[in-house]
């Protein structure tokens, strides 16, 4: 018996041996991150997602290097954005407010904030209708599931409840209430820590929680609904958690937990660095370490596949969200947190 797990421990370490380094792999993928941030077209599609990046990753890393790295580099983007944005456009829709509203809560965790930008968005805030931010109104229901995207045809918005675009008359293809759910926790978590409402608080949406359960199996294959389950369900946690600041015990959210741990294998087997990034850092969340099964499975699948240029995703894209969100993710994955406290409250 110790000959064999003598055997055992020794393949293991030479399988481990012959993998990228950690740390490297992050720093890697950090400086890709940041890399692609300071491109103008990049920066101004995705600059608010990329200072919330840089701070989250300097703001909870248990490693000071890591946190001093990210940091610097948010705040030197943060100063950029602040520039480029002095004030709220007359007439901005819901959408426009909104993201702004993320890029100005992002540079005033990063040291970067603006009261006169933060008022006008309050006062603009109030103008706009809750379906307007959520497509829904959670003071009277739970995330719908006749919410239909964009035409695919003709790209025009229809009607909650069409199935016909009015507009071509091409089918409609409806939104996943799991991906109307997770929009929501984001906005009004978000706007709720700024300061300023976005339709209705994180209360109002996240009460609806147990309205989703239990999680449906996933398909064959990856899919918008799979996908659409499982970022609701990280989100919640992220929510939960502020973002990786603090510990969760399982307690407080079984199910999610659960999903997690089931999913994690799914993962790997779809090549799919994106959402393995996020199952890690929200198993971390619950407690689970480096030594555990799981961790060990994501962490080898991670480090086998970064990108020679430190990226995760695909490498032929153009579309740089599909670039630098998987980078961010498996970044989150492979890191280690200085959590906290612990978070004891159960969600009802």
């Amino acid at each position: 018996m110790r000959r064999a797990l003598a055997l055992a421990l020794a393949a293991a370490g030479l399988a481990a041996s012959a993998l990228p380094d950690r740390k490297q792999a992050i720093e890697r993928g950090l400086c890709f991150i940041y890399r692609t941030a300071c491109d103008a077209k990049n920066f101004a599609e995705f600059g608010e997602d990329y200072l919330w990046c840089l701070f989250s990753i300097g703001a909870t890393s248990r490693d000071p290097a890591l946190a001093r790295q990210a940091l610097s580099m948010g705040r030197e983007r943060a100063a950029f954005w602040q520039r480029k944005h002095p004030a709220l456009l007359a007439n901005a829709s819901a959408e426009v407010l909104t993201n702004l509203l993320f890029g100005a809560y992002a540079a005033e965790q990063l040291g970067f904030p603006d009261q006169r930008l933060k008022e006008q968005i309050r006062r603009a805030a109030q103008l706009h209708r809750v379906e307007d931010y959520l497509v829904f109104d959670p003071a009277r229901e739970p995330p719908p599931g006749d919410v239909p995207y964009p035409c695919a045809k003709c790209s025009k918005a229809n009607l909650r409840g069409a199935t016909i675009c009015r507009h071509c008359g091409a089918p409609l293809t409806m939104r996943s209430r799991y991906d109307i759910f997770c929009d929501a926790l984001i906005a009004t978590y978000t706007g709720d820590r700024y300061g300023v409402t976005l339709g209705a608080p994180y209360s109002a949406v996240i009460r609806w929680l147990p309205a989703l359960r239990p999680y449906p199996e996933r398909e064959a294959g990856a899919s918008p609904t799979y996908n659409g389950i499982l970022y609701a369900v990280t989100h919640v946690v992220y929510t939960q958690n502020a973002y990786s600041l603090y510990r969760l015990s399982p307690r407080l959210l079984p199910d999610e937990f659960a999903y997690l741990k089931a999913n994690l294998k799914k993962a790997v087997a779809l090549n799919d660095p994106e959402t393995m990034g996020e199952l890690m850092d929200c198993l971390k969340s619950f407690g689970l370490r480096d030594s555990d099964p799981l961790i060990r499975t994501g962490t080898e699948f991670l480090l086998s596949s970064q990108n020679p240029d430190g990226s995760w995703g695909d490498m032929k894209t153009n579309d740089m969200y599909l670039r630098y969100h998987p980078t961010w993710t498996a970044v989150d994955g492979l890191r280690d947190y200085k959590w906290k406290r612990r978070v004891i409250n159960k969600v009802r």
